[in-house]
């Protein structure tokens, strides 16, 4: 037997032998994977708020559209208010965010449903009424609606809202069910 034989033998037995000492003697869980991001960076966070169950129970003390402008984040002394659909909402805990230069203030001591429902920040959109909206939109504007219910204080209602009808429309995030 010429040693090239033995060699085609010794692989033969050598490769399964080999592939079953590496199938059996291997981990079943895949290693983690590597931690890439760099200690001192901090963790995205997300702008949207998880639901709150610490919310006080609504209020319908009623605000003009005119007094609604004192509570536009310009005062620090005065809490933030936001009114969707005639619904007053204090969105003072997100001061970052609606407070005075802040991304959202456009709609700040007033009520922009409008806007809300077109996704605009414009502010000839940020107007209280939202007659004009198309079905989309006006989806838009309740889902909002629905949204800002559940994470923020309601405080009060407008009294003197261009559009007169009940704001707590059902959404699908609500009742999952009303689209069956």
């Amino acid at each position: 037997m010429s040693s090239f034989d033995l060699f085609k033998y010794g692989l033969v037995l050598l490769l399964p032998a080999a592939y079953l000492a590496r199938r059996y003697t291997r981990s079943a869980a895949p290693p983690p994977a590597p931690d890439t991001a760099p200690a001192d960076e901090k963790p995205v966070k997300s702008i949207m708020q998880a639901p709150r169950d610490d919310l006080a129970p609504p209020k319908d003390d009623p605000f003009t559209l005119e007094q609604l402008k004192e509570f536009d984040g310009s005062d620090a002394s005065k809490p933030i208010y936001v009114s969707i659909k005639g619904t007053v909402f204090d969105v003072s805990a997100k001061a970052d965010v609606y407070g005075q230069g802040k991304s959202y203030n456009i709609f700040a001591g007033k009520d922009g449903s409008m806007g809300l429902g077109m996704s605009s920040l414009k502010d000839e959109h940020a107007v209280p009424d939202y007659r004009g909206l198309n079905d989309a939109d006006r989806k838009v504007l309740d889902d909002w609606h629905g949204f800002f219910t559940k994470r923020y204080n309601i405080v009060g209602k407008v009294i003197d809202h261009p559009v007169k009808e009940s704001p707590n429309v059902e959404t699908a995030e609500e009742n999952p069910t009303s689209n069956l």
